[in-house]
């Protein structure tokens, strides 16, 4: 399975601080945002990873991270979205990189406590379809929401006013090599972007799409909010794992 981390957009709800960068540079604690998303997929056992990014500092990233070498990689693939279509669009562009092979893919600004790997073995494992993770959220008006029932997704609402759940769908999607197919069928969505919602739905409409629950705290970080908080989980997760040694 090949993994990619969509990394563009504006990040315009974090201005003035992406006035000069890409939200995806700043940082989270002791560490740029891009390497929680890249470390989730490579502690996942996931090695060919590509970064999808756009705007005008895309070439910080290869300055940033290289050839991936801080993360035991021998490479990392980059490639470039223009202007603002989407996440669905983003994940598009990638279609070369995943060649008909199964793909792990996590937004940039997502930052997970544990790994996803029970996750991915048991996608790995799945003829065919997508595999999401959810996780409960006292605020999941902010995001997708899944409605499931009898043990299945059967709907997902994007930021809904008055969520069926408070199952959020986490930035973290497993997909079969169908799911560019299901993009080229997209509509923009009133924000004029391909929404990744209605990739997600096409799934659920053919009832090929599985589940997990994600363990430990989730965060995105696209709002001075998240932002830090997600700071202050890392902070406290690193003291804690330092304090354990010492002791």
């Amino acid at each position: 399975m090949k993994g990619i981390v969509l990394a563009g957009g504006t990040g315009s709800r974090l201005f003035p601080l992406t006035k000069i960068t890409n939200k995806h540079l700043l940082p989270i604690y002791d560490r740029p945002m891009i390497y929680y998303p890249i470390q989730t997929l490579v502690d996942a056992g996931i090695r060919d990873i590509m970064i999808v990014t756009g705007g005008r500092n895309s070439g910080d990233f290869l300055r940033l991270l290289a050839n991936g070498k801080e993360f035991g990689l021998k490479h990392i693939n980059y490639t470039y979205q223009e202007g603002e279509g989407g996440i669905a669009d983003a994940l598009g562009l990638a279609e070369h990189f995943a060649d008909g092979q199964k793909i792990c893919v996590v937004l940039g600004d997502n930052i997970i406590e544990h790994d996803i790997r029970e996750a991915a073995e048991k996608f790995q494992a799945q003829e065919a379809g997508a595999h999401i993770l959810l996780k409960e959220v006292q605020d999941a008006e902010r995001f997708g929401v899944a409605e499931v029932a009898g043990g299945r997704v059967v709907g997902i609402e994007e930021k809904p006013k008055r969520p069926k759940s408070n199952l959020a769908v986490t930035g973290v999607y497993m997909y079969d090599a169908t799911v560019f197919d299901k993009i080229r069928t997209l509509v923009p969505s009133h924000r004029g972007e391909l929404e990744i919602t209605d990739v997600n739905n096409a799934y659920i409409e053919e009832g090929t799409m599985t589940f997990s629950y994600l363990q430990g705290w989730w965060t995105d970080a696209g709002t001075f909010e998240s932002l830090l908080r997600a700071a202050n989980l890392v902070a406290q997760s690193v003291i804690a794992k330092q304090s354990a040694v010492r002791v």
